[in-house]
């Protein structure tokens, strides 16, 4: 079963120093942490904050090229989950066509962003991702888990590159 999810925020892995993307289920305020890389985070928040860039970045350039091409993108889902990796799928249609495109969830949730598409989870990968080894240190995981969790509107802010 797929759950809509909505981006609670970026954030900086006080631990790793890495961005992550928070996705939260708005009926039962469960969330999921996705680590990012610089740039996709850097994509998603200039899409969140509405921030206009010179030229085209490399979504808004995918999404230009979906545009002229007529196709739209229905929906992205965060699919699976292995080895602490993310999976995601891009659900697409031009005419009567359905295609389904494999993709980070990073660069899904970026395209999902510029294309006003909605974001699903799969309950499985939330599930699955509750029990994820967040590091080695149990202790610490847990600091992480509980942080995550208590994470407020304004602690999100402006993400800063």
């Amino acid at each position: 079963m797929e759950i809509e999810v909505k981006i609670k925020g970026l954030v900086l892995d006080p631990i790793s120093k890495m961005p992550i993307v928070v996705l939260e289920d708005p009926m039962s305020e469960r969330i999921l942490p996705i680590w990012i890389g610089v740039f996709e985070a850097n994509a998603i928040a200039l899409s969140l904050e509405n921030i206009p860039t010179p030229r085209p970045m490399t979504h808004d350039l995918l999404k230009n090229i979906l545009d002229h091409l007529e196709v739209l993108v229905e929906k992205i889902v965060v699919n699976d989950v292995r080895n602490n990796t993310f999976y995601a799928l891009i659900y697409c249609r031009q005419g009567d066509q359905s295609y389904v495109i494999d993709s980070r969830p990073s660069d899904a949730i970026a395209l999902a962003l510029r294309t006003r598409a909605p974001i699903f989870v799969e309950e499985e990968v939330i599930k699955r991702a509750q029990s994820l080894k967040l590091d080695e240190n149990l202790e610490t995981s847990e600091k992480l888990r509980e942080w995550l969790e208590s994470l407020k509107p304004e602690d999100f802010g402006k993400y800063k590159m």
